[in-house]
């Protein structure tokens, strides 16, 4: 019995944040030297994300007979991310202002080390609008690629995969099943990558401990289990109520992905899931078409935690410094954050550069100041990343819904089974599904 559940993937993730923890805590200069041991792990599963992203949009649009139809689920789910959205911003906000979290702090910018927050505002300068929509178009094709970028590699597969939908009949067909099959290679090369997602997860939290200490938890407590709660009850109330009107429970489906949240939990970052994630969405009974296009856009359109955070961040910045803001500066950092935070990938660091590209609006609130969250970031971006999946399957269901292209009865005899296969199974490809689907 025990050595059954030994050999159970995510068993083996929580026992590795465990003693990632407790390594961290106890040798906390070994903790902080195991940094390479996370960063290779998210590394390794970083090159075949582009890929798989590419393969997986370019199939699904090359195997829909009608391009309208690509179109339309395209705007059912930007429509869908922009609500939810705003819903995560909007409830930062205002949980910021009912516990004015960071009042009394009292904190004088003029003593702070500006250059501690050089780097993050310097990656922020420049993130126009203009800017932000020219950096989605790649210099060259493989650029994309080359740099990771997910909204360049989005970008390019929606045109290939037009391309290859207006070919003729005898031509798509192959085209889009060699695409399929390409897929299930960097799928399999997936499974076998994620087999050291214990390593990779001890590594990642036996460096935040040893380099942050549970100290730097503690001296911030108030902000990091304010976000806590806030992430929680938006997944519970508000995901929860999109759940229930799609017809699951969320807290069934949050087991059901557990494996997944745990690897997020331990390497900070939802890219290490994705291809996992969009697999467990088909066999919850979405279609593969939809997930395929669903799934990868919500990565960077449907960022609910990042989008939480940014908001209760912010005005946690303004009370902790005492400056007053008006209405229209709350308005103001609301719509910012709805075009600052798109785009912003699962990796740690993405939610602190956008968060200056926001407070850079509001000249009121002195940039210096996020020099005083740089302690908990890396616990914050735990939850910002963990709400981000869920938000993402959730909005993946809801879509397919919307669409009328999900198995209901699927979807409730998964969910009643629970991951019944550990996370190595998610990531075996699945028998190629044909072009002309």
């Amino acid at each position: 019995m025990v050595r059954r559940w030994l050999g159970l993937l995510y068993v083996q993730v929580l026992i590795a944040i465990v003693l990632g923890v407790l390594v961290g805590a106890i040798w906390p200069a070994t903790g902080a030297a195991l940094k390479p041991l996370g960063d290779g792990f998210v590394k390794l599963i970083k090159l075949v994300i582009a890929p798989v992203v590419f393969c997986t949009v370019v199939h699904g649009i090359a195997s829909v007979r009608e391009a309208s139809k690509v179109g339309r689920v395209g705007l059912k789910a930007i429509l869908y991310f922009e609500v939810v959205s705003t819903f995560a911003l909007a409830i930062g906000l205002i949980v910021a202002k009912v516990f004015r979290t960071g009042q009394g702090f009292n904190i004088d910018p003029s003593q702070l080390d500006a250059r501690a927050v050089q780097g993050f505002t310097q990656k922020a300068q420049g993130d126009s609008l203009v800017a932000h929509l020219m950096g989605i178009i790649p210099d060259t094709f493989f650029e994309a690629f080359v740099n990771g970028d997910l909204l360049q590699v989005l970008f390019i597969a929606v045109l290939t995969g037009f391309a290859i939908n207006a070919l003729p009949e005898r031509a798509r067909v192959p085209v889009a099943h060699a695409v399929d099959q390409m897929a299930a290679i960097f799928f399999g090369i997936v499974g076998i990558v994620v087999k050291a997602a214990p390593v990779g997860a001890f590594g990642a939290m036996a460096f935040t401990i040893g380099q942050y200490g549970i100290g730097s938890l503690l001296r911030l407590g108030e902000l990091v289990a304010t976000f806590y709660i806030t992430a929680a009850l938006f997944v519970l109330l508000v995901l929860g109520s999109i759940a229930r009107f799609c017809g699951f429970s969320i807290l069934r489906f949050i087991n059901y992905i557990r494996e997944e949240l745990l690897i997020v939990l331990g390497t900070s970052s939802s890219e290490s899931v994705l291809p996992q994630i969009m697999r467990k969405m088909e066999r919850l009974g979405c279609s593969p078409n939809v997930v395929g296009l669903t799934v990868p856009l919500g990565y960077s359109f449907n960022l609910d935690g990042t989008n939480i955070y940014m908001t209760l961040a912010t005005m946690f910045l303004a009370y902790a410094t005492n400056t007053p803001l008006t209405l229209g500066q709350e308005l103001t950092i609301l719509l910012v954050a709805m075009l600052t935070s798109k785009g912003a990938s699962g990796v740690t660091g993405a939610g602190f550069i956008t968060l200056a590209a926001t407070l850079s609006v509001i000249p009121d609130i002195p940039i210096a100041a996020l020099a005083v969250l740089i302690g908990i970031d890396k616990f914050m971006s735990e939850c910002r990343a963990l709400t981000n999946l869920i938000g993402n399957g959730v909005a993946c269901v809801a879509i397919s819904r919307w669409e009328g292209e999900l198995h209901p009865e699927q979807l409730r005899s998964e969910l009643a089974r629970g991951p019944h296969s550990h996370i190595v199974d998610d990531a075996v490809p699945a028998p190629a599904r044909g072009a002309a689907e």
